[in-house]
């Protein structure tokens, strides 16, 4: 199930999970290439029942979204989507290099704070909160 913004805000412990040093390089060097990290330092797979939760953006899109993965030894799932401002798409992608071809990007620095306000923001749905 993919979740929208005021899913993910209701949803506390996965919240809380957000790496948000992680990057889509860093998550495929430790999922799908063990040992091969030197550069990692204490960074690795432990177990196979280790995962990484993290957002990307993907610069192919034509609506911005930033998405939220969960990455684990057996693969990735999407777990959430959530629309961005057209800005940020496109600085956070610019500063991490215009490729050829459809990318993954992580988000930058300015795309972090954003979706940390977000997320971080009242529900917007009061009707559907737990008191």
């Amino acid at each position: 199930m993919m979740l929208n913004l005021d899913q993910l805000r209701r949803n506390r412990n996965l919240v809380n999970d957000i790496d948000w040093t992680m990057t889509p390089e860093k998550a495929v060097e430790m999922y799908l290439e063990w040992g091969t990290g030197w550069v990692r330092g204490n960074n690795f797979v432990a177990s196979a029942g280790d995962e990484s939760v993290y957002f990307v953006i993907y610069d192919w899109e034509k609506q911005p979204y930033a998405t939220l993965i969960k990455r684990t030894v057996e693969g990735a799932e999407e777990i959430a989507k959530i629309p961005i401002p057209e800005e940020l798409f496109i600085s956070s992608w610019k500063d991490d290099g215009v490729r050829p071809g459809g990318t993954v990007h992580p988000p930058n620095e300015d795309l972090k704070k954003w979706l940390n306000e977000k997320i971080d923001g009242p529900p917007l749905d009061w009707s559907v909160v737990d008191h």
